[in-house]
């Protein structure tokens, strides 16, 4: 999966002149949170995200009236709040490396620019979509987690107990405890359609350690207050 799978095409752009009230009026209308900044040649020169807009406003505690907040902010100039440089990617980079880029620059989006032009952007809404859909969240089916040898063809083995117990596997993800001093290798699958009566002692009966294994995954929601 690459960038361009998962970005919104042709995203909406201010400019370094407009104000903090067009660009709050802009994202407010469109349920937006992030903004390109580009110059009047369509050059990316900055970002701004709705944290900028809430960090520029004066506070909860200032002596100033709501008409004079609203004429300070109609002046103030996106320029003056922008972030820049801009981290971006490209549309054929592999999403998980827009992902690392995001989580290890501590942002929230990459403008998407190909040719010297924005092309697009990808959020980190975007990439929680992503897991989503990977890991078939949502789907009906049994979930496990194995931890497995680190050896080939044990994904083979697993899929073969899978397909046994009339399963179809719909998503299978690999990982590693990065926290472990000798990393342990595990493998997710989601499947739909298996016997479970068959399928979990098949997987128990695995030179394998079955760390989770459940008949609907689906959590229910609950909130409070």
């Amino acid at each position: 999966m690459l960038v361009k799978d998962r970005m919104t095409p042709n995203p909406l752009t201010i400019l370094p002149d407009a104000t903090h009230r067009q660009a709050a009026e802009l994202m407010r209308e469109h349920h937006i949170h992030h903004l390109p900044v580009l110059d009047k040649g369509g050059n990316l020169v900055g970002i701004v995200v709705e944290q900028d807009l809430l960090a520029a406003q004066p506070s909860a505690a200032t002596t100033l009236s709501i008409y004079e907040i609203h004429g300070l902010l109609s002046k103030l100039q996106i320029k003056q709040i922008m972030t820049r440089p801009v981290h971006t990617t490209m549309p054929d980079c592999p999403i998980e490396e827009a992902a690392r880029v995001m989580l290890s620059e501590d942002i929230g989006c990459l403008p998407v620019v190909e040719g010297g032009k924005v092309v697009g952007i990808i959020t980190d809404a975007d990439i929680f979509r992503v897991l989503v859909t990977m890991l078939g969240g949502g789907e009906e089916g049994a979930r496990f987690t194995l931890q497995v040898a680190n050896k080939p063809g044990v994904l083979a083995k697993v899929a073969q107990i899978v397909a046994d117990a009339g399963g179809n596997i719909i998503s299978v993800t690999a990982w590693r405890d990065e926290g472990s001093a000798s990393p342990a290798a595990y493998i997710t699958i989601k499947e739909q359609g298996a016997n479970f009566a068959q399928l979990k002692p098949s997987l128990e009966a695995l030179d394998a350690e079955l760390i989770d294994l459940r008949e609907n995954p689906i959590c229910p929601r609950q909130t409070f207050g």
